[in-house]
């Protein structure tokens, strides 16, 4: 008869075998393939989750994937502004970005949040590069301008709308894949940053879920995963959706369960798969490994968005 000790060492190493075989087809389905990860929420702020987000990525890259990670960092941009006293204020969810605003978004996106992140993958054994859009010109940027209609035009049954000028906020208008192609034929893990960079040389923060959608776009990604702080696309019930088609996403929209915050990352998630991104993920971050939970695993950690039935 085997010892409690030895049976308990057993019992372990068999759910260590079960997963691995599980793993086992993923890993042969998707070797060779990019995922475009974005970077953000509780995951990038609670210690645990860093450390096992760092070592999805390595491992990622150990079993053949080709990983890009693209971060963002409103609550460490933010926590630097009210250090240095910079008022900051939001137009329909964007940061209004002026000069000062802007140096500051520079200086914690492509300094300090991007050379963490490049740190953490390292020291878990990952060869991690950082760039911003701004290094190759990776990313090409223009000016976003955000209309609206007044209150009170609205309430006089008025469409006229206005133009909000909302500085240095920028949405993609290219991306040079040859900076990213340099770096993963080296066989290093770009990290980036969504700092872009305009016609006349002039810097733009982008939304990072953005980012990481036109890079998957134009990489054609096998899979662009939207790392966020909820548990996943609910519906009015509050259930977790998942083997959703476009059609069906696009019917969700319409009728209201999509809306408010998680709209726009859904709406990104939906581009890249019409553009053919074979699959996008919204990816509950405050999991530990979820990553790795979400690509290795039958069930999964989040909401699964295809252009087939699965």
């Amino acid at each position: 008869m085997l010892s409690k000790d030895i049976s308990t060492a057993l019992s372990e190493a068999t759910k260590v075998a079960e997963v691995l075989t599980e793993a086992l087809p993923y890993i042969q389905k998707f070797t060779g393939k990019t995922v475009v990860i974005k970077y953000g929420g509780n995951a990038m702020t609670d210690k645990a989750l860093e450390k096992s987000f760092a070592r999805d990525i390595v491992l990622m890259k150990l079993v053949g994937m080709n990983p890009i990670v693209v971060h963002g960092g409103g609550p460490q941009i933010g926590e630097l502004l009210k250090k240095l006293n910079i008022e900051s204020t939001f137009v329909e969810g964007m940061r209004v970005t002026d000069s000062a605003t802007m140096d500051v978004v520079e200086m914690v996106l492509g300094a300090s949040v991007n050379k963490q992140i490049v740190s953490l993958i390292n020291s878990a054994g990952g060869q991690a590069i950082g760039v911003t859009g701004k290094d190759g010109n990776l990313i090409h940027a223009r000016k976003m301008h955000l209309s609206r209609t007044p209150s009170a035009e609205i309430e006089a049954g008025i469409k006229a709308s206005e133009i909000i000028d909302i500085g240095h906020v920028g949405e993609v208008k290219s991306i040079n894949r040859d900076v990213i192609d340099v770096l993963v034929n080296g066989n290093f893990i770009p990290v980036i940053a969504p700092i872009g960079v305009g016609d006349d040389g002039s810097s733009y923060n982008i939304n990072a879920d953005l980012v990481a959608g036109k890079i998957a776009e134009v990489l054609q990604a096998e899979k662009l995963m939207l790392l966020t702080n909820v548990s996943g696309l609910q519906d009015k019930q509050g259930n977790v959706l998942t083997g959703l088609t476009t059609k069906r996403v696009d019917e969700l929209i319409a009728d209201g369960t999509i809306y408010g915050g998680m709209l726009p990352k859904i709406r990104c998630a939906l581009d890249a798969v019409k553009c053919g991104v074979s699959s996008a993920h919204i990816v509950d971050g405050r999991v530990a490994h979820a990553v790795l939970l979400e690509i290795f695993t039958d069930a999964g950690v989040g909401t699964l968005i295809t252009n087939q039935s699965v």
